[in-house]
């Protein structure tokens, strides 16, 4: 075999892994499991969802009011009525600061964080914060997205296990969708932003004209101080990219010095 088709295979592979583990795992184990939990099912979560879950949210931000026994353990944290977030692994944080949120009570603000799947962090208290100016709630946005996330991913491991399988020239190019995972996610995420931003309702307390939310960096809304960065989900996508792009062009070189 051409040394640059095992190199493909090998680069495509490890894309494939840190996408399995990092989102497409957790998003099926979890899959549906929030509406169980918000219609009151909690019985009908299943063992695998709480191992998934306990395993994926191991030192991750869990809201202040969270009862200290139960982070890192999803039947104590539906038992105790707290804030649960997806579990699939963060791929943008946004948090806000605010005089009336003290460093004392609230040491990183009022953290969300953007997942393919789902929210997680103070997420109620920051859709109360953008009641307060007219904004949506955030559930509002990204709903086809977040629905059709989960068959996306797995169509999308579906190809990168084809392309590792087959040598037929027309299955390289789907490598590039993974590559362009991190565009795609930024291009989504600025445009829900620039719609909530510009999509502002009369029955806010108050009264801002609209704007485009920080999109990356720190930022002022009214009287609120915006802080918007990858998290480490970014990082991953961004990784997997990177090999996508690894292995299309390796294989692309092997079949080219073959004439495969």
């Amino acid at each position: 075999m051409h040394p640059s088709m095992i190199k493909a295979r090998i680069f495509a592979t490890l894309a494939l892994l840190i996408l399995t583990l990092s989102f497409t795992l957790p998003m099926i184990a979890f899959h549906g499991t929030l509406n169980k939990i918000d219609s009151g099912k909690n019985e009908e979560v299943s063992s695998f969802s709480k191992i998934i879950w306990n395993f994926y949210n191991q030192n991750r931000y869990k809201s202040v009011t969270t009862p200290k026994e139960a982070h890192n353990n999803l039947e104590k944290m539906m038992e105790s009525s707290s804030e649960i977030g997806v579990a699939s692994l963060p791929i943008w944080a946004v948090s806000l600061e605010a005089p009336n949120y003290p460093k004392e009570a609230f040491p990183q603000g009022i953290p969300v964080f953007f997942h393919f799947d789902g929210f997680s962090g103070e997420v109620h208290e920051m859709n109360t914060i953008n009641h307060y100016v007219g904004m949506d709630p955030m559930w509002v946005g990204g709903v086809v997205e977040r629905e059709i996330g989960i068959y996306a991913l797995l169509t999308l491991s579906l190809g990168m296990i084809y392309f590792i399988a087959y040598n037929k020239r027309i299955l390289n190019y789907i490598m590039l969708i993974p590559a362009s995972l991190p565009f795609l996610f930024i291009a989504d995420y600025s445009y829900w932003l620039y719609w909530f931003g510009h999509n502002l309702h009369d029955w806010g307390a108050f009264k801002i004209k609209p704007f485009m939310p920080t999109v990356f960096g720190d930022g002022k809304i009214a009287q609120f101080t915006t802080h918007s960065y990858p998290a480490i989900g970014f990082y991953l996508i961004v990784a997997i990219g990177l090999f996508s792009l690894l292995a299309f062009f390796a294989k692309q070189k092997a079949m080219k010095e073959t004439n495969a």
